[in-house]
């Protein structure tokens, strides 16, 4: 279980930025010219905000279900990454895809911690 704001500080400022750019992909994917080609991406950058927000409020709330939360954020932001990737041609595509990396990264830093 998360202790201090300092545990899990890096975490949930990757999570909070993550579901930002994930926001921001999402409603720019919708205003492409072609957002059907999106769909994928679409669905995934909405799933991917949502876990974000709740491994945030879960770490911030010291949940006992913060670590699983975190695996399951991390597993959902790398899927996001992916789909992503495959639009790097796309501005926004490719901010969300580094930022999907990063939060990924560090939720399962997060999950190895506090088991």
């Amino acid at each position: 279980m998360i202790t201090s704001a300092s545990e899990y500080q890096l975490c949930t400022d990757e999570c909070v930025a993550c579901a930002i750019e994930c926001r921001i992909c999402n409603t720019a994917c919708l205003l492409e010219p072609d957002m059907n080609v999106l769909a994928h991406c679409i669905r995934l950058t909405d799933e991917c905000a949502a876990i974000c927000l709740l491994a945030m409020n879960s770490m911030t709330g010291n949940s006992k279900f913060a670590a699983d939360v975190c695996k399951l954020c991390a597993t959902i932001c790398t899927a996001c990454a992916v789909e992503c990737e495959k639009h790097q041609h796309v501005e926004h595509c490719a901010r969300c895809a580094a930022q999907c990396r990063k939060c990924a990264a560090a939720c399962r830093s997060m999950h190895k911690t506090k088991k």
